[in-house]
């Protein structure tokens, strides 16, 4: 856990994790009716077999022993397609329960433990972040793109045809700009500065 994290009281820890990470009840609801829909068909199938009743689907004693006889009575591409699908079910429950999920989210100010916490949209951050990038370059908003993740902004510039982009001063810019910004996690910046420019107006 973070410095700033640690700084705040466990209720604004909770908040601010909660701001920046995706919630997984979505994943562990569709998990738990998926359980439970298979326990209660296989409690109704059960009790309908246990008063003499013929099962809805499959007798549960047949089913047992046709799990125990597999692959046989069943062909080799319909048993790969369930396997299949059974694997990405488990990979995306896999996945959901050992990730971060984290929002396109940064926390402003760390270190600042004094102050209120902010938290910004990375759309925010990038528009902020091209702003001084064109400046810098000397070109024109359409000229410039900037994508903003957790680890790394990665900040795209169109010169201008005949007029160079000075690609160092670029980047001292939009370092200046995060350094100020204070984001946190901070993340490493990347410069790429086309080499075909564009028609200047």
């Amino acid at each position: 856990m973070s410095r700033r994290l640690e700084d705040h009281s466990p209720d604004m820890g909770r908040i601010l994790h909660r701001e920046t990470h995706s919630s997984r009840a979505a994943v562990a609801t569709a998990a738990a009716v998926l359980v439970i829909g298979l326990a209660a068909y296989g409690l109704l199938e059960a009790a309908v077999h246990a008063i003499g009743q013929p099962a809805w689907l499959i007798e549960p004693q047949v089913a047992a022993e046709r799990l125990v006889a597999l692959p046989a009575g069943i062909s080799p591409l319909l048993l790969g397609a369930i396997g299949a699908v059974l694997a990405m079910l488990g990979l995306v429950f896999f996945l959901n329960g050992v990730l971060l999920g984290r929002r396109a989210r940064h926390l402003l100010g760390q270190g600042r433990s004094a102050g209120p916490a902010v938290v910004v949209d990375d759309e925010v951050i990038a528009s902020s972040l091209a702003r001084r990038a064109r400046l810098a370059a000397n070109v024109t908003p359409e000229q410039v793109m900037v994508m903003v993740s957790q680890r790394q902004v990665v900040v795209n510039v169109r010169p201008t045809s005949g007029v160079p982009v000075d690609e160092d001063a670029v980047l001292a810019a939009v370092r200046s700009e995060l350094g100020a910004m204070a984001l946190e996690p901070a993340p490493e910046v990347l410069v790429n500065v086309a080499s075909s420019g564009v028609i200047g107006a």
